[in-house]
């Protein structure tokens, strides 16, 4: 069923999880379209600086920001794929680009002047890092896969899941068959989940204190299409962008799954309460309101509006 409420388009959730108390009960729960007519997006996040959802639009080297009430802005531009978005402790942005091969951070929120990270393993460029994630104390993982004509540029020989540390040193995580793609954390911050899309599994990492990973395992064994995205909540389920966006208990067994006009890419919690489900999809940013929290969501800082600047 589809309609429209003041101006702004909805849609009802096909797909309905599981009405448990350790799970989102989503009945009648509808999904709203913010942002449409993109080239690809992905990598939503929360961005209390802004007051908004940022996301990328990955081939048209851009991140917009919706702020929910005014509507939808550039927010940084002239990037390189951007295709992954995260914030350190100390409130910057770090952005994984797929095409610069590297990571870069904004040291300001409102200037296009940024640093880089990272750019290279052992002296070899990366192949095309797609998504990372940060840690509450800084440590910082994300994935270097390579998809189509990125494969003819590669320099490295694998396909690495990289963990970067608080003093910036850089050490491989893991080297897996496939082709690694989402990344999250469980709400403790000792759990690292990893997505294959070649394999179509989910893999977890236990973490320690110093952020190191050890004892890899199948969390979960076969998704249904392509897995990208990956989110966890407050209760440490795990919410998967595959055909469906689809909702697994932390134990990785099945709940449910919701089916979207689009194919989801990512997902990401956000709203001052933390308690809005972002979904890139395709063309279109989605949100909907849930009962569960994001995992570590922490919605601080005054905001500030890009729209006016």
């Amino acid at each position: 069923m589809r309609c429209k409420i003041e101006g702004m388009r909805f849609f009802r959730l096909c797909g309905i999880f599981a009405s448990l108390a350790w799970a989102q009960d989503f009945q009648n729960v509808m999904f709203e379209r913010n942002a449409a007519g993109h080239r690809f997006t992905d990598a939503p996040l929360w961005s209390a600086t802004v007051g908004g959802a940022l996301f990328a639009d990955v081939p048209n080297n851009t991140i917009h920001a919706f702020i929910p009430g005014k509507g939808v802005a550039v927010f940084k531009k002239d990037l390189l794929g951007p295709s992954g978005l995260a914030y350190d402790p100390q409130g910057r942005l770090v952005v994984a680009e797929t095409r610069g091969r590297r990571l870069i951070r904004f040291p300001k929120a409102n200037n296009q002047k940024f640093d880089i990270l990272v750019d290279q393993f052992e002296g070899k460029k990366f192949n095309a890092p797609n998504d990372l994630v940060i840690r509450k104390d800084g440590q910082l993982y994300f994935t270097d896969p390579a998809f189509g004509s990125q494969e003819a540029s590669r320099e490295l020989d694998f396909y690495g899941v990289f963990h970067l540390n608080s003093k910036g040193e850089i050490s491989v995580v893991a080297k897996p068959q496939g082709r690694p793609g989402g990344l999250a954390l469980s709400p403790d911050g000792k759990i690292l989940y990893v997505t294959n899309s070649d394999e179509r599994r989910v893999y977890a990492y236990d973490l320690d204190g110093k952020g190191v990973a050890n004892n890899e395992r199948v969390l979960i064994s076969q998704t249904e299409g392509v897995p990208a995205g990956i989110e966890t909540d407050e209760k440490g389920n795990l919410y998967v962008a595959e055909n469906k966006l689809r909702l697994y208990s932390p134990e990785g067994k099945l709940l449910d799954a919701a089916i979207l006009s689009e194919k989801p890419s990512n997902v990401a919690f956000g709203d001052p309460d933390g308690l809005s489900l972002y979904i890139t999809a395709r063309h279109s940013l989605y949100r909907t309101r849930v009962k569960i929290g994001g995992a570590g969501f922490d919605p601080k800082s005054p905001p500030t509006n890009p729209l006016a600047q």
